[in-house]
């Protein structure tokens, strides 16, 4: 049988070679099942009532789309492998069916809390002025003005642009795209009882809810709308039944090897996307089993996965409703700080980062630094060159813009751009095409490897000698998540990291092996080998009698081979503290395999996505002389095998300070968002102590300005606020 790429990468993903393939379930926890443990964290949240009403609702959309993706591209993995029946067992040691049992039923389980979690939403909405009254509840809910108004944007808004389909042998079963939504009604026609079935298709390009006018907020589903003026749209007829439905497709995209024009493949593929296999089909609850008959043959056969999803389905919409303007009902405003020691040289980045190191802690630091640099590179008359990954840049990019306006004003400007960056492969190819017109040079990069670091190169022409200045990031270049996601970026004028910079965009661009880097560590070619020489460094210390600690945070962990390394330390006696945010196949504090080890996971207001490692180096952590290392990648064997990823060794005194006693012990002390993982696999949320203040670290950093920041003001000797846990000496 022929084994497609799609297989390949899940395989590779998941699968595991002896001697690590966990034959009793002992070792691993399930990387799927550890995913819908994070989406019910953050599900959890919407309960959470440190938070305000509308960021609550918030965290409950983000749970719905986080699910709908899961579906879209690692369900639909799982039951590719299944109806072609790969026995690929998963590190755990289940089949792809007995993942596909395990998932469908959390998963379900899942659905049914966002229900619930939504019913009570709904009613404190209402207390709050924000009603969102249901099809069954809405001639109690309006009153007769709010029903004529709503009537009349029925026929003047939605009636033109909807299109009843007929289902009968003249008219087959329409097609419905990926997250398409449609309700079906049963009728019956008054003058012969002549029964009929229509169906009727959301428009997607419709916002799901219709907004009353007035002062108090009043939203209606369109779904809703349909229902309830059914008569308008069908006149003659009685409605027997009528029930909405959704689709959700398998979205991911297959790399063939043979694939010859990559820009092209993808814009097939990207259509092609649109129409992929039914992986689940949800019904509202309460379909009447005629309808729902009908669907499951039509839509679901024999391998989609059919749920019935309770009276609001795609829960993802109601981040619609979360943008109502109720300030009381969210988050106190944020401003990020820009960069005082920026300020200081006059906003000149260039004379900043050649005096010294720089690190900007996003969303706290402003992300505006970063296109600051870009913008005066782009204008810099002694700017020779500027060569730049993109993996996912948004779409009003302020980035592309400096790129474009780098090439126009004469620069060699090189962009690598992902065109594997899951569903910003579209925007990406238009940002490409622009780069393009402007006269950047674009490189695509490797076939079968996702150039996932994040880099920014600037070489400069200062007193007769280039210099190179370096952005590195542990998130990407997009300026709407840097205002939600916590990420590092790094600025460094240093020659040797310069000299790596340079190796790695040629390795990316001309397939030139980097044979001498200096400083920098790149996957696919040795960042797991260097991550587990650290750990071996760890174990050597440990077993001498010394100090041996690691501290490191990502957002996933399930490399088999670094999980088997990091079980052996904690055999050897070493310390490990890891932050996971999302997914964690280790199994910490198991007697005799994992004692040493504690995994916490924070999800709260902003998005923990910064990759840190750190190794004691002989000493308990925190301290001096740590080796301390900031990557784009996860430790993942996708990271590690497949994409091009870096990690950056980080020697500089205040930025080594204010990413490990600052950043790292902010997330370790964390009180009040923080989750413990158990050996077992189920996540307890960490609670202050009864004697003890809570600490918050996204509220902490809010407060609190950075290290490497402050310029002259820390220079000085003023007073910083600091979580360290001991004193530079």
């Amino acid at each position: 049988m022929t084994r497609t790429p799609k297989m390949a990468r899940l395989d590779a993903d998941d699968a595991l070679d002896d001697p690590f393939r966990d034959r009793d379930g002992g070792r691993y926890f399930n990387r799927e099942l550890s995913w819908l443990a994070f989406n019910r964290r953050v599900l959890d949240e919407a309960c959470n009532r440190a938070h305000p009403l509308l960021e609550r609702l918030r965290f409950l959309a983000i749970s719905g789309g986080n699910l709908d993706e899961f579906f879209m591209v690692r369900v639909a993995g799982l039951k590719g492998q299944q109806i072609q029946d790969v026995d690929a067992r998963s590190a755990d040691g289940l089949t792809p069916g007995q993942q596909l049992n395990a998932i469908v039923e959390e998963a379900d389980a899942l659905m049914a809390s966002q229900q619930s979690v939504w019913r009570d939403i709904r009613a404190e909405l209402a207390e709050a002025g924000i009603r969102v009254p249901g099809h069954r509840s809405l001639d109690s809910a309006l009153d007769a003005d709010q029903l004529a108004w709503l009537e009349t944007h029925f026929r003047e808004q939605l009636f033109p642009v909807i299109t009843p389909q007929a289902l009968d042998p003249a008219h087959p079963f329409p097609f419905l795209p990926n997250k398409g939504m449609a309700v079906m009604f049963d009728l019956v026609r008054r003058s012969d009882q002549e029964p009929i079935r229509e169906l009727v298709m959301l428009p997607a390009a419709m916002p799901r809810f219709v907004r009353l006018p007035g002062e108090g907020a009043c939203y209606i589903a369109v779904e809703s709308v349909l229902k309830r003026f059914s008569g308008l749209l069908f006149p003659g007829y009685d409605v027997l039944g009528a029930a909405e439905f959704r689709v959700l497709r398998d979205s991911d995209i297959e790399i063939e090897e043979e694939a010859e024009d990559l820009v092209r493949y993808f814009a097939n593929a990207i259509k092609r996307r649109r129409r992929g296999r039914v992986i689940r089909l949800e019904l509202e609850t309460g379909m009447p089993d005629t309808l729902a008959a009908v669907l499951r043959d039509e839509l679901g056969g024999a391998d989609a996965i059919v749920t019935e999803t309770g009276s609001l389905l795609g829960i993802g919409d109601l981040a619609l409703l979360a943008d109502e303007d109720r300030p009381d009902l969210k988050f106190v405003p944020f401003t990020p700080r820009f960069p005082e020691r920026i300020r200081e040289f006059g906003g000149d980045c260039f004379a900043a980062i050649r005096a010294k190191d720089i690190v900007v802690h996003h969303p706290y630091e402003t992300f505006d630094v970063v296109l600051a640099f870009l913008k005066q590179a782009a204008n810099d008359p002694d700017v020779v060159a500027i060569k730049q990954t993109l993996y996912r840049a948004g779409k009003q990019s302020a980035v592309i813009n400096a790129l474009i306006a780098a090439a126009e004003n004469g620069k060699a400007v090189t962009a690598v751009v992902e065109l594997k960056a899951r569903f910003d492969e579209e925007q990406n190819l238009q940002w490409a095409s622009a780069l393009e017109r402007a006269g950047v040079q674009v490189v695509y990069g490797f076939i079968d490897w996702k150039t996932h670091a994040k880099v920014a190169m600037v070489v400069r022409r200062e007193g007769g000698v280039f210099r190179s200045y370096c952005h590195f990031g542990t998130g990407n270049y997009h300026p709407v998540t840097a205002r939600i996601y916590t990420d590092l970026s790094f600025f460094t004028a240093d020659p040797a990291i310069g000299r790596d910079a340079a190796r790695m965009f040629n390795y990316i661009t001309g397939y030139v092996e980097p044979e001498d880097m200096e400083t920098v560590v790149l996957s696919p070619r040795s960042l797991r080998k260097k991550l587990m020489a650290c750990i071996d460094a760890e174990i050597a210390n440990a077993r001498a009698g010394r100090p041996a600690a690691i501290w490191a945070k990502m957002n996933s962990l399930v490399d088999p081979t670094i999980i088997e390394k990091l079980y052996e330390a904690s055999g050897a006696g070493v310390e490990i503290e890891l932050i996971v945010r999302g997914i964690c196949c280790l199994k910490p504090r198991v007697p005799g395999m994992s004692d040493n080890i504690r995994v916490t996971s924070v999800v709260g207001r902003f998005l923990e996505h910064s990759r840190i490692a750190v190794f004691g180096n002989g000493a308990a952590l925190p301290n001096d002389g740590a080796l301390v290392y900031i990557s784009s990648a996860d430790w993942m064997p996708r990271n590690f095998d497949r994409r091009v990823e870096y990690m950056l060794p980080i020697d500089n005194e205040t930025v080594h300070d204010q990413i490990l006693d600052q950043v790292m012990v902010a997330n370790l002390i964390d009180n009040e968002q923080s989750w413990d993982l158990q050996s077992d696999g189920s996540y307890v949320r960490i609670q202050p102590p009864a004697d003890a203040k809570g600490f918050n670290l996204h509220r902490y950093f809010m407060v609190n300005p950075s290290l490497s920041g402050r310029g002259a003001a820390l220079e000085a000797g003023v007073e910083v606020p600091t979580l360290s846990l001991r004193r530079r000496s």
